[in-house]
């Protein structure tokens, strides 16, 4: 579907004066982040690669594959799903699916190709085509409607789960749409599990990242903290985002992007970044209790539910001190971009 399959100190001072003490905070785990593809889709993609690999018969490497050596093959790979063998075993496992309901992955069954009954097996590409080992020309994708193909269509069966998105975000969530709009654009990615992990909390690189993914700046300098190689994955990003004054560093020269990012936080980066302006009227409309119009990021907080379009920022209560999760981050750009 290609969407799918993942931010430091509180307080003004974090950002701009930094004169209190850091918390030590532990630095995230190296899980995989990837952009958003269904599983179904990773099948298709790696069996891509085998295109014009000769068919063999009995082959089950990329030397040579048969049909459903190819399947087997391509499952086991990619999903470390072990299929039966041959066509017809591999017809008795999954889930039945209509043809109208197929999605990248399912496996295609075809009937009397060249003996009678289940004879052969494909994997479903989308587009009406089918991923599979031809005794013609190797691996390569063929039509449901062709004239040979078409007839001899026996079913199909879905091995893998699908999920029209991620396995943790509905599509019943308020931030639904704003996570599914930020994947598509490649501007914050889920993981290799097919989770969004939506309650994770985002770190300063993760934030200086997924910033600058809308922006697209290019920094000058990429050298100027001692704690982000110029190797770092978002060293790129980080040098851009501070260059724009959008997410300083530390006095002892330091970023510290592993850092958890606060909602207050979050709030104030979104706003400078996207150079959001509240106005009288959004003043007046101040919904959180217990944000002062004193409180030195009063009009950042405040912005965030007047630019609100998912509602999750739509709360008696903004909760500042609070980390700020993958998804009110994903939300607070979704917004920003969308604000007029």
């Amino acid at each position: 579907m290609g969407k799918f399959k993942k931010i430091v100190a509180s307080g003004l001072a974090s950002f701009m004066l930094m004169t209190t003490a850091p918390v030590a905070i532990p630095a995230l785990s190296h899980t995989t982040e990837v952009q958003a593809a269904s599983l179904g889709q990773s099948l298709v993609d790696y069996g891509k690669k085998f295109m014009g690999v000769p068919y063999v018969f009995g082959g089950t490497t990329p030397r040579g594959f048969d049909c459903s050596g190819f399947t087997q093959y391509v499952y086991k790979n990619t999903a470390g799903i072990k299929l039966p063998r041959t066509t017809d075993q591999q017809y008795k496992v999954g889930t039945s699916v209509s043809k109208s309901k197929l999605v990248p992955g399912d496996l295609v069954f075809f009937a009397n190709t060249y003996k009678p009954g289940i004879s052969h097996v494909g994997i479903y590409a989308g587009n009406n085509m089918v991923l599979n080992a031809t005794s013609s020309h190797g691996i390569d994708l063929v039509s449901l409607s062709s004239k040979y193909w078409g007839p001899k269509y026996a079913g199909a069966k879905r091995v893998v789960e699908y999920y029209d998105g991620f396995k943790d975000v509905t599509k019943n969530d308020p931030t639904y749409n704003a996570i599914m709009t930020l994947t598509d654009k490649n501007i914050i990615q889920g993981f290799d599990d097919y989770t969004f992990r939506p309650d994770q909390p985002v770190t300063r690189g993760q934030a200086a990242a997924i910033i600058n993914r809308v922006l697209q700046q290019k920094p000058v300098v990429m050298s100027h903290f001692k704690d982000v190689p110029k190797m770092h994955r978002f060293a790129v990003d980080i040098a851009a985002i501070r260059e724009a004054g959008i997410i300083n560093g530390f006095p002892d020269k330091t970023f510290r992007p592993d850092e958890y990012m606060s909602r207050t936080e979050m709030a104030v980066i979104v706003q400078k970044a996207f150079e959001l302006k509240l106005g009288n009227a959004g003043a007046a409309s101040n919904p959180y209790a217990e944000i002062k119009n004193s409180y030195w990021a009063y009009e950042a907080i405040v912005t965030m539910s007047a630019i609100d379009k998912t509602g999750i920022f739509q709360t008696e209560k903004y909760y500042g001190d609070h980390r700020a999760t993958r998804e009110a981050f994903s939300a607070a750009i979704y917004n920003a971009m969308n604000a007029k």
